[in-house]
This record gives structure tokens, C-alpha cells and sequence, in this order.
């Protein structure tokens, strides 16, 4: 009964754990390309009351033994880097990745972050920047009597100036692969840090080479499902239900137990 209450009491821990993760994709469903969690659970070690395959006599043996678990702990929070869908702003400095690859930003102390958001808006010399100020790496300068900025699929970013005929390049934007794209470290901001676990960034070219295309004028929005998650939610809560009548069954049955008389 002691071992009930523990291992029930590892169930609701899990399965707050579940709801913190679910609680959470749910206030970022309208976050552009944000991508969305999942809790992993493991059970806990087993208590081996009589080992698998242990001689019951001289010519037989146990087939499956007396094997107790000890409950269960959350293993992994695991981004999930499904494609979220594209929406339509016309906004020309919006950029959406239709496939695999990261934007490359820089931080203010120098690091490199890598993003999927693609809201950028221009600073006070016209350089390319996230939200929060990030200038894009390499960075790009839009020209001040700038009429018309075009960004092609592979992040060539082209300028028309008053007075042209044609288009004029100004930079482009570089694409950032990694080979485990849920190892990366959520940073907060729409932005994440390369690990050990995610490997080394690959710089290529957008639309080649695996990585994805471009599209301007359009945003990623989050890749959560309202239902999925609600269902999730349900799920777990009914699950947590269940693990806390295991406490309290164990305890009355505990109860009954230590007020046994003859």
C-alpha cells in the first residue's frame, strides 16, 4: 500500500507535468511559428519480487516472475517542427520558410540565435531586424528612397531606387539547417540556441539543397491544434483523476489496516 501511494503520487506529478506542456501550446496558438511541445514518459525501475525465469523446481522454472513497478517520470519535453500554415499579409518584409531552415539573427552580446519568425521590420538605418531589435546574419540594408523591396525564394533581396529600371540585389538572406532540430534550446523571444544535442548549424542557400523556400508576404503561423490539444488536455486530466483515487484508495486501505482489531 506504501508502494501504491508513491506510484500513484509519480502518475499526478506526470500528468501535471502533461498539463503544464499542454497549457502552454494552447497560449501560443496564435504565436507565428511557434512549434509545439510533447510531454515523453518513461516508467520507473522495478522491484523484482521473484525474477523472471527463477527455478520453481528441479525441471520447471517461473515464466514471468513478480515484477512491482514504481510508477512513472517524464523522460523528454520534445518540440515537434511540423510545418505551421502559411498566412497572408502583404506585408513585404514578412517571411515565411515553407520547409526545413532557420533565419540566423544576432544577439546583442554577439551570440548567434536562430528563429522561424519572419516578421521583420527595418531599424533606424534600414537594416533588417527581428522584433526585438535582432539584426538579421548577414545582415541587410534596405536603401532609405528604397520604393519596392522583393525577396525571392532563395533570400536574394532586391531593391527598386527612383530612377531605375531595373531591380538592384542588396544582400541575402542565408539559410541555417540543423541535423536535430529538437535538440535546440528554446530560448524564449521565437529564438533558439544551438546544443550538443541539436549538432552544428549547416549554412546553405534557401530552396536548395534541402533546405526550404521562401515566401514573401506570408507568416508561419503555430503549428498547435486547438482540438488536438484540448483533447490532450482531457486526456490527461482524467488521467490524473485516476492517479489521485489511487492515492486515496491506498490510503483507506491503509487506514483499514492500522485500525485492524481482534
Amino acid at each position: 500500500m506504501i508502494r501504491a501511494l508513491y506510484s500513484a503520487a509519480t502518475g499526478m506529478n506526470a500528468q501535471e507535468t502533461n498539463i503544464d506542456v499542454i497549457s502552454n501550446n494552447l497560449a501560443n496558438v496564435n504565436t507565428n511559428s511557434y512549434k509545439k511541445s510533447r510531454a515523453d514518459f518513461q516508467d520507473l525501475m522495478y522491484q523484482y519480487l521473484v525474477e523472471p525465469g527463477a527455478e520453481t523446481s528441479g525441471s520447471t522454472k517461473n515464466s514471468s516472475g513478480i515484477q512491482l513497478g514504481l510508477g512513472v517520470k517524464t523522460a523528454a519535453v520534445q518540440k515537434i517542427f511540423t510545418q505551421g500554415d502559411l498566412v497572408s499579409t502583404s506585408n513585404p518584409l514578412d517571411v515565411a520558410v515553407e520547409g526545413d531552415g532557420f533565419f540566423e539573427v544576432t544577439l546583442p552580446d554577439g551570440r548567434n540565435a536562430y528563429t522561424r519568425a519572419g516578421s521583420f521590420k527595418l531599424d533606424e538605418n534600414g537594416a533588417m531586424v527581428t522584433s526585438d531589435g535582432y539584426a538579421l546574419n548577414p545582415q541587410i540594408t534596405i536603401p532609405n528612397n528604397a520604393l519596392s523591396v522583393s525577396i525571392a525564394e532563395d533570400g536574394k533581396v532586391y531593391v527598386k531606387t527612383p530612377g531605375a529600371t531595373t531591380t538592384t540585389q542588396v544582400g541575402q538572406i542565408g539559410g541555417v539547417r540543423f541535423p536535430n532540430n529538437g535538440g535546440l534550446k528554446a530560448e524564449g523571444r521565437n529564438l533558439y540556441e544551438e546544443t550538443q544535442s541539436s549538432g552544428s548549424p549547416i549554412t546553405g542557400t534557401f530552396s536548395e539543397l534541402g533546405f526550404g523556400r521562401l515566401s514573401q508576404g506570408f507568416l508561419e503561423s503555430s503549428n498547435v491544434s486547438v482540438v488536438e490539444q484540448v483533447v490532450n488536455m482531457i486526456t490527461a486530466q482524467r488521467a490524473y483523476e485516476a492517479s489521485s483515487k489511487g492515492v486515496s484508495t491506498a490510503d483507506e486501505m491503509l487506514s483499514q489496516a492500522i485500525n485492524l482489531k481482534r
